[in-house]
């Protein structure tokens, strides 16, 4: 059996190593548009701020060990540009020479990703402009953000826009936030926001809220930006408003495209063509919550999307489980923590919701007042099932969004969380949890 895989990062190289660990008689050709595979996006804020000493340590296994020790034929600086479905082959072409070049398959598998939104905006050619993806890209801007560059202006208050602005200001960069919207971390309801606004402006973060970009001003380099509402002089800019799935080469294949574009998966990751799968940031993600397809780009998705993708395509039947939205950012001294669905999702969907918040701490009150948390839980009022929460707070914060996670994927109510059998002693909790706090407080 011939395997194709496009794309060989996290879901592509899950799958690979699914197919190797569990049949005999496999072929694996892995078409990668760069030249590194298997590394970990999430940290590359991390390697601009030093946390993270240098991007080789985001690599989990490069092209030659996928090569020589599972026997992948991973084919880097490659770019698939068309599949012909009917008569089972992808066609593309070599980055280094220019030369085309066909392989046939007996079952693909489509991994290619994201890439970041850029607006059509005048000057976006200029130099000193970004956006983060890759580890070139993160190695070109650290190249760029030298004792020179004193002001960055990062456009997009989402979680690589907040990542980023902590390590640009831990190197000691003037940092501004431009946002069209009214909010930073969009993803949480409005009054947690808040709280993020604060840690921002708290750590000297200039903010620019309900604004535009209109066009980037300087010869060659970025000089300044213009919005609907200013001039603001820069020597550096990151764009960070977001990502769309890599789908458009399958234009015309038959192959379904959903919410963002993203390619319509059934449980076992199988596109709309047979013997065609499809896993991680250019795959729709079923939400337990909502009940549908969603699109939420995340490495550990793209991992359980692949793992189960490459056991399917040898089949070894295995469902996807979905998600619930559990996502976590650290910016300054704040965790940003929330699963489920925010107050603002839930009106979307036209469910019928309640909210409960709590400011509570980390460990018992009389044991230490530090660490504090906010708090909110949305429920459902006549089933009283949990919909979702938001956590802000520090330590200790990470603990309980995944308490809730958990809730959340057992379909759980608010009354199920105060009997759960959470560990106690001063030091790390009351002898009620801050989660079952704010249940006992659900009307």
């Amino acid at each position: 059996m011939r395997y194709i895989i496009i794309g060989g990062d996290a879901a592509g190289m899950s799958a690979a190593m699914q197919i190797v660990r569990n049949s005999q008689e496999h072929e694996i050709v892995v078409f990668e548009k760069g030249e590194i595979t298997s590394y970990g996006q999430c940290g590359l804020p991390y390697v601009l701020s030093g946390d993270v000493e240098a991007t080789e340590d985001l690599i989990a296994r490069t092209p030659e060990r996928f090569r020589s020790k599972y026997g992948i034929d991973v084919r880097t600086l490659h770019t698939v540009t068309k599949v012909d479905c009917d008569h089972k082959i992808v066609y593309g072409n070599k980055q280094e020479t220019g030369e085309s070049f066909e392989e046939k398959y007996d079952r693909l598998l489509i991994a290619t990703g994201a890439s970041p939104v850029v607006p059509p905006w005048e000057g976006r050619h200029l130099e000193g402009i970004h956006s983060l993806k890759t580890i070139p890209d993160i190695e070109r801007i650290m190249k760029e953000t030298t004792h020179e560059v004193k002001q960055v202006t990062i456009i997009g208050g989402g979680y690589i826009g907040l990542e980023m602005a902590e390590s640009f200001a831990s190197l000691g960069k003037k940092v501004r936030i431009i946002d069209r919207g009214p909010q930073l971390a969009k993803i949480f309801d409005e009054e947690m926001g808040e709280l993020v606004h604060e840690e921002a402006k708290r750590n000297g973060i200039e903010l620019h809220l309900g604004e535009s970009v209109e066009v980037f001003r300087g010869e060659e380099q970025v000089e300044r930006v213009v919005t609907d509402k200013g001039v603001y002089t820069t020597d550096l800019v990151l764009a960070a408003v977001g990502v769309t799935p890599n789908s458009a080469f399958l234009e015309g294949t038959g192959i379904y495209k959903g919410l963002k574009d993203a390619i319509e998966v059934n449980a076992f990751m199988e596109t709309s063509i047979m013997d065609i799968y499809a896993a991680g940031d250019c795959a729709i993600q079923y939400h337990r919550i909502k009940q549908k397809g969603d699109y939420i780009p995340l490495g550990t998705h793209a991992n359980k999307q692949g793992q189960i993708a490459g056991l399917n395509m040898i089949n070894q039947k295995k469902a996807f489980q979905g998600v619930v939205g559990t996502s976590i950012l650290k910016f300054f001294d704040l965790t940003l923590a929330r699963t489920g669905l925010s107050e603002r999702e839930a009106k979307l969907e036209n469910l019928p919701y309640k909210t409960v918040s709590l400011d509570s701490t980390h460990a018992a009150g009389y044991y230490s007042k530090k660490n504090p948390m906010t708090l909110k839980l949305v429920y459902h009022p006549d089933s009283r099932q949990l919909l979702g929460g938001q956590i802000i707070g520090g330590e200790g914060t990470d603990k309980r969004i995944d308490v809730l996670a958990t809730a959340l994927f057992h379909n759980m109510t608010v009354e199920g969380l105060q009997d759960l059998d959470l560990s106690y002693a001063p030091p790390y909790n009351s002898v009620w949890d801050p989660l079952q706090q704010a249940s006992r407080r659900a009307e």
